[in-house]
């Protein structure tokens, strides 16, 4: 019988999975680190296994997660819905091949940025499957975790450095105008996350402001972005959490994904303001110094 997460547990990490998920300071190195340094051994000798019930619990959190993200976007995912319906009606008159003309003069926007988001989704999404696994059993480590989160602190920061050098007043692209090989650049990016300790949001928000997007418009394509690479995630782990892995965890599932999704929906919210006249750099700074004490408390 392996040991039970406690419902302090999972409502404790599913608080820290919505918040770190969106905050650009790693969720998955967060929930590698919290668990080593609050002493709790069931979940650290967990992580790490080939076939755990940590896993299994973590499949809730990232649900949880992803719904939060869709309540507070709700609106936009609908638009992009009806765009897409406005889209394939248009698809009628000019042909299959009018699906792909991105640029067409009358090609709707919602369509348009719908399009950009599954483009980015590619990339990270055929990583995940093939080395999620690999990469957790390898790296889904206390000291590991603390290295790369030094590692995302200086990817924040030299970000904002190039960012800067780039010039605050350069003539921006936007949601509505970004390139296709744009958006697999950012998608792309993500692929880091899959170490434990690299930010997802924060490593697309740092192509992202590299490709000349404002800090409000990264982060909305970032948080965007990361609705259906999680949900997807989820979903298709969701078999782990049903099947014998889940016995003894569901319900502290449920409870996580639970507190997951409305601390995401706080955390995304209070970003999405944040990033309207803010930067990158508390967040680096964070993942630096948090990384450093971890790294020392660890080696």
């Amino acid at each position: 019988m392996h040991a039970a997460i406690s419902y302090f547990q999972a409502v404790v990490l599913g608080l820290v999975q919505g918040l770190s998920e969106l905050f650009p300071v790693s969720s998955l190195g967060h929930g590698v680190l919290l668990p080593a340094l609050l002493g709790w051994h069931n979940l650290v000798s967990g992580q790490a296994a080939t076939q755990s019930f940590f896993l299994a619990f973590i499949v809730g959190l990232h649900v949880g997660t992803a719904l939060g993200l869709l309540v507070y976007y709700r609106r936009t995912w609908r638009d992009l819905v009806v765009g897409l319906v406005a889209q394939l009606r248009r698809v009628r008159g000019g042909g299959v091949a009018t699906l792909w003309r991105l640029n067409d003069p009358g090609t709707d926007a919602r369509y348009r940025l719908l399009a950009i988001l599954a483009i980015a989704t590619i990339p990270v999404g055929l990583a995940g499957v093939l080395l999620e696994k690999k990469l957790r059993v390898l790296f889904a480590k206390p000291l590991a975790a603390a290295i790369f989160l030094v590692i995302n602190g200086l990817i924040l920061l030299v970000g904002e450095r190039l960012r800067t050098n780039q010039g605050r007043h350069a003539r921006h692209p936007n949601l509505a105008t970004l390139a296709p090989r744009s958006a697999l650049a950012l998608g792309s990016s993500q692929i880091l996350a899959l170490l434990a300790g690299i930010s997802r949001s924060g490593v697309s928000m740092v192509a992202g402001l590299l490709g000349g997007l404002t800090h409000e418009d990264a982060a909305n394509f970032s948080f965007l972005l990361a609705t259906p690479v999680i949900l997807l995630a989820g979903v298709y782990k969701l078999p782990t959490l049903l099947g014998p892995l889940g016995q003894g965890v569901r319900l502290q599932s449920l409870v996580g994904a639970l507190f997951a999704g409305l601390a995401a929906y706080v955390a995304v919210r209070f970003l999405v303001r944040w990033f309207t006249t803010r930067t990158l750099i508390p967040f680096g700074v964070y993942s630096l110094v948090v990384g450093v004490l971890c790294v020392v408390r660890f080696a």
